[in-house]
């Protein structure tokens, strides 16, 4: 087993922090990605051209364009706009976080719009504002919708950041690869790097059943 002992200690704590890394940029990016999301699905719902145009649009741009793409052009479009380089960190997290706006705006729409009209019609007839009637009945009654699907982009997400490492930020893919390059050993690497993919997604596809997500799925 020589191959697998020319990866020393050193290396393996390398490829760790790439997952950490992984993982915390994930969960920022989902963060930043649900703020845009929820804005965005809120004004695809309304009947107002003026809202729901712009987030027509957006959507339309980030879901119809590779996200690798997406990611050139804020490393390579921010600096020309504003004078400044923007590093690789700052670059995976604005192009993720719109990444995951675009389709979690899709998702909060679908939500929105499974609420019964007439749950929405009772709220008026009770003098509720726009904003009281979506706090109070749309909201709620929408998570039961949106909890599933946003979990599983989330798993999607995880897979998806493996491009971030194009861009120089060194996560789990790009470690691996700097691992490789000093081993000459793809094989053990690229497979225990498959193996830290699984395990967070598979733990994430777990969580998202536990009591505490599927619960709030199942709120009434």
């Amino acid at each position: 087993m020589d191959f697998v002992s020319s990866i020393n200690f050193l290396d393996w704590m390398f490829i760790l922090k790439g997952a950490g890394l992984t993982i915390f940029l994930c969960i920022i990016s989902m963060l930043f990605g649900s703020l845009i999301g929820l804005g965005t699905g809120i004004m695809r719902s309304s009947r107002n051209v003026l809202f729901y145009g712009p987030a027509w649009i957006y959507i339309f741009v980030i879901r119809g364009t590779p996200l690798l793409m997406q990611l050139f052009l804020v490393y390579f479009g921010v600096p020309l706009i504003t004078g400044h380089a923007i590093g690789a960190f700052a670059t995976a997290l604005v192009g993720l976080a719109l990444y995951a706006g675009a389709y979690l705006g899709e998702i909060v729409k679908a939500g929105i719009q499974s609420v019964d009209i007439g749950q929405k019609e009772a709220a008026k007839a009770l003098g509720m504002n726009f904003w009281q009637e979506f706090r109070h009945i749309v909201f709620p009654q929408a998570m039961r919708v949106i909890v599933q699907p946003a979990f599983g982009f989330f798993i999607a997400l995880v897979k998806d950041s493996s491009l971030v490492s194009i861009i120089g930020f060194v996560e789990l893919a790009r470690a691996g690869r700097l691992v490789i390059a000093r081993t000459f050993q793809p094989f053990v690497v690229y497979g225990a790097v498959a193996l830290i993919y699984f395990a967070i997604c598979f733990g994430l596809s777990r969580l998202s059943y536990s009591r505490i997500f599927a619960g709030k799925a199942d709120l009434s």
